[in-house]
């Protein structure tokens, strides 16, 4: 019932496009700061790992694992990918362009940032990525998807015209 709510409310549309530019800024100024500012990932790759040891760790042995031998070595490309990711991402929520996949890659790096051990406000836009994951095509309404997406489904779906002479059960590609 809530699910249908939040994909077919025009009140669940207003607020999932509140809530998904408040997302998108989040993302858009984070990865902005990166892009502009420099990043290096390794740092905090490296913290992550140190992070995966003790009593109590933060970070699970086998996100550590992965960490170390293949996050770490390919640094130069994280470096690159996630200023980029999380400005794209963010640009995405805020102009309502491919929403949920935008929605989707968000909630894929809040998730990584959370097993890195990196509470923050992961959490929260994890969730808020979630309904907007789940409001499917309401969530971007209000944006570029109310024009792109029936764009993009006419262009890419087969159109099939079936005779009108019931004897012949032939289809006809239009």
């Amino acid at each position: 019932m809530f699910i249908q709510w939040l994909q077919s409310n025009k009140i669940a549309m207003w607020l999932l496009t509140v809530i998904r530019v408040y997302v998108g800024y989040k993302w858009l100024t984070a990865g902005w700061g990166k892009l502009m500012g420099g990043f290096d990932a390794s740092g905090f790759m490296q913290g992550a790992i140190a992070k995966s040891t003790g009593e109590q760790p933060a970070v699970q042995d086998w996100w550590a694992v992965f960490l170390k031998h293949a996050a770490l070595p390919g640094v130069k490309w994280f470096n690159i990918i996630v200023p980029l990711g999380e400005f794209l991402v963010g640009l995405g929520l805020i102009l309502g362009t491919f929403t949920a996949f935008a929605a989707l890659m968000g909630l894929v790096m809040n998730s990584a940032f959370l097993f890195s051990g990196s509470i923050s406000i992961n959490g929260q836009l994890l969730l808020l990525e979630f309904l907007i994951i789940l409001a499917a095509a309401n969530g971007g309404k209000i944006g570029i998807d109310r024009w792109l997406m029936p764009y993009l489904q006419e262009k890419f779906t087969r159109r099939v015209k079936i005779s009108s002479d019931p004897s012949t059960l032939q289809k006809q590609t239009v």
